[in-house]
């Protein structure tokens, strides 16, 4: 069918679409329990306890932790799912790790402070996060 008339352009347009579907530079994301075990170490639930502490629900709505409505940053439901974090890094648990510990030093004009979180900490803290799929 030549892309020339209305079905055949959306047919086209269909298939290129399809075909991009399929092309990516981002690794494929984790299934949790690969996730979990790719942060040796790691504690939800002192992940969870560290974001409360830190305050992250003051600009994140965060599943799981109590806190104001914020709309500063974008809510983190489904961050587990999101192919980039901050919108430059690939989503995985060694990139969550170094955006949570210095996010202006991986894009400096991002909005997130750099909340003085340990490498400890932001272990815990992603590990916490990879759970909200």
């Amino acid at each position: 069918m030549p892309c020339s008339t209305f079905a055949g352009l959306s047919a086209c347009l269909l298939s290129l679409l399809a075909v991009l579907a399929g092309c990516s530079d981002t690794p494929e994301p984790l299934a949790p329990p690969a996730q979990a075990s790719a942060l040796a170490g790691a504690d939800i639930e002192r992940g969870r306890q560290r974001i409360a502490d830190h305050g992250c629900v003051s600009c994140h709505t965060i599943p799981g932790v109590k806190g104001p409505f914020a709309r500063v940053g974008p809510s983190l439901q489904h961050v587990a799912d999101r192919a980039y974090l901050g919108g430059v890094l690939a989503n995985t648990p060694e990139d969550l790790v170094r955006w949570l510990r210095d996010p202006p030093a991986v894009s400096p004009h991002t909005a997130m402070p750099n909340v003085g979180l340990s490498e400890a900490d932001a272990r815990d803290v992603a590990a916490y996060l990879l759970t909200l799929r």
